[in-house]
C-alpha cells in the first residue's frame, strides 16, 4: 500500500518544435518504463492537475505522489534522461491538508470492430464472414475521455491510454498502483 503524503510536479517547458501533448506522452511513457523496470514496486501514483474532461486534455503537468522517501530517487531525475531539458521539477512537497481524494483509472475502450474481428479469427480459426456475423460494426464504442498516446514496449504498437477521474471523496482509499501509477480503487490527493 502506497503512502501518498508528498508530491512532485513535473511541468512541461514550452518547446517550439514539440507540442505539449507529445511531450507529456513521452514523459509518461518514460515514467511507465522506469516504474516497470524498478526491482520492487515503488508505490508511485500519478495525477494530472490539468485534467479537464470537457476539453479532453490532461494538461501540461504530470504529478507524482508517494512518501517523501519514495519520491527522493524520482526527484533526482535520472529516469528522465533526455527529457530533463523539457521538464521543470522541484523537491517533494507535502500534500495540502485540504486536498480531496479521487481515483484516476485506465478505461479500455473496444473501439475497433475490425481489430476485434481479426483477434476472433486468429483465436478461434474462423472465417472473416463468421467473425463479421459475431461482431457487427455496431459493437464499436467511442469515448471522449482525455488520453495519453503510448507505445507498447512488447509489441511497439501505439495505443491510447484513456483516463477517467472519479468523484471527489472526503477520505482517502488505500491500495496498490500499477506501473502506470494508476489504480481503479485507490485514491490520489487532488488539489
Amino acid at each position: 500500500m502506497a503512502t501518498l503524503s508528498h508530491y512532485i510536479d513535473l511541468h512541461l517547458r514550452p518547446d517550439s518544435e514539440t507540442t505539449p501533448t507529445h511531450l507529456l506522452a513521452a514523459l509518461y511513457t518514460r515514467l511507465h518504463r522506469a516504474l516497470a523496470a524498478a526491482p520492487t514496486t515503488p508505490g508511485i501514483a500519478v495525477g494530472f492537475p490539468g485534467y479537464d474532461a470537457s476539453c479532453h486534455t490532461l494538461g501540461e503537468c504530470l504529478r507524482l505522489y508517494a512518501s517523501e522517501t519514495a519520491l527522493q530517487p524520482w526527484a533526482a531525475g535520472a529516469w528522465l534522461g533526455s527529457l530533463r531539458d523539457h521538464v521543470s521539477m522541484a523537491a517533494p512537497l507535502p500534500v495540502p491538508a485540504h486536498a480531496a481524494h479521487r481515483t484516476l483509472r485506465r478505461v479500455q475502450v473496444k473501439s475497433s470492430p475490425e481489430r476485434l474481428r481479426r483477434r476472433l479469427m486468429k483465436r478461434h480459426n474462423i472465417s472473416e464472414a463468421q467473425a463479421r456475423e459475431r461482431i457487427p460494426d455496431s459493437v464499436g464504442r467511442a469515448t471522449d475521455l482525455p488520453y495519453v498516446q503510448m507505445v507498447s514496449t512488447s509489441t511497439a504498437q501505439q495505443f491510447k491510454l484513456f483516463l477517467a477521474l472519479g468523484e471527489a471523496q472526503s477520505q482517502p482509499q488505500t491500495g496498490d498502483f500499477n506501473t502506470y501509477g494508476l489504480s481503479a480503487t485507490a485514491t490520489v490527493p487532488w488539489f
